[in-house]
């Protein structure tokens, strides 16, 4: 049986941060197995990821990435090659493709065009600032700089342009919004987690953290309502739950506060905020005079 590996052992071993991880899934990159609310690697995986990586540090964004994958299924069909077994190199600009499956000569999926062979030792060199930008690359400028507190007001900057430049591509607006939260604009953090909602009404993630800036705000019955329809688009949503049981604290209602903290330790049994909860569920069945009140940020699954 092949070794699984964690989200938090992928992280340490390929150094890519939580954000970068989770959103190179949802562009289905790489497809790690689901168990018990936690994701597994496998090592084909951790060979893709290493692709994946070297690919994005070299200018070419993920989603150009993805439509050169499809392209690929498309022109191979069913005997498509994994990603993890593909020789995939870039010259800033082209996506190009070396496999054992395709024609011997590398060839550019998008267009179907033979290239020429180079090296990405050699191309990387040479990679410089372009005068503009697509929307997919101020992304991933935005996610290479929003992992540092120091660089903050660059990262909001940069999914601003990404959202100017593709105004109802959701993630934008969600890192955009968890960047403002970062920098104590509440306000403005609102409202891009308001937009993302109305862009794609079934996306548990943004109505967990328009929740959580509602309850930061002190509109606690809002905040609870968005954190529901969250739990109920993701269930195993851990992070929803423990900020639900929080608001729900905060009204006074114990009972369901309770039984959201059970649901938080089902999917997030270890680590500090699980022995949070198991402290408050105690507190709550013992109560005791002047008990403090916890507290969490919005943020993507990506911290």
């Amino acid at each position: 049986m092949d070794h699984r590996y964690t989200r938090s052992e992928v992280q340490r071993m390929i150094g890519v941060s939580r954000r970068e991880l989770d959103y190179w899934t949802r562009l289905r990159l790489v497809l790690p197995r689901a168990r018990w609310g936690e994701r597994f690697f496998s090592f084909s995986d951790l060979v893709a990821l290493e692709t994946i990586k070297r690919l994005t540090a070299h200018r070419v964004p993920a989603g150009r990435i993805r439509r050169a994958i499809t392209a690929l299924e498309t022109e191979l069909g069913d005997a498509c090659t994994p990603l993890s077994m593909l020789r995939i190199s870039t010259n800033g600009k082209q996506v190009v493709v070396h496999s054992p499956m395709a024609a011997a000569r590398p060839f550019e999926p998008l267009t179907g065009q033979f290239v020429l062979h180079f090296e990405t030792s050699e191309l990387a060199r040479k990679v410089h600032a372009m005068p503009s930008r697509s929307a997919e690359e101020w992304f991933e400028l935005g996610m290479a700089w929003d992992s540092n507190a120091e660089s903050l007001p660059q990262a909001a900057e940069a999914y601003r342009k990404a959202v100017e430049a593709a105004p109802e591509w959701v993630e934008a607006h969600i890192n955009l919004g968890t960047a403002l939260y970062q920098l104590n604009r509440l306000g403005d953090a609102l409202e891009e987690f308001a937009t993302a909602v109305k862009f794609e009404p079934s996306n548990a993630l943004a109505e967990f953290n328009l929740g959580c800036v509602l309850e930061q705000l002190g509109h606690a019955d809002d905040a609870i309502k968005h954190l529901l329809r969250a739990i109920q688009l993701s269930p195993a949503l851990a992070d929803a739950h423990l900020n639900l049981a929080l608001a729900y604290e905060k009204r006074g209602h114990i009972q369901s506060a309770i039984h959201h903290l059970s649901l938080y330790l089902r999917f997030e049994p270890n680590g500090a905020w699980a022995e949070f909860a198991r402290s408050r569920i105690a507190r709550h069945r013992n109560p005791r005079p002047s008990s403090p009140s916890g507290k969490l940020t919005p943020f993507r699954r990506n911290h």
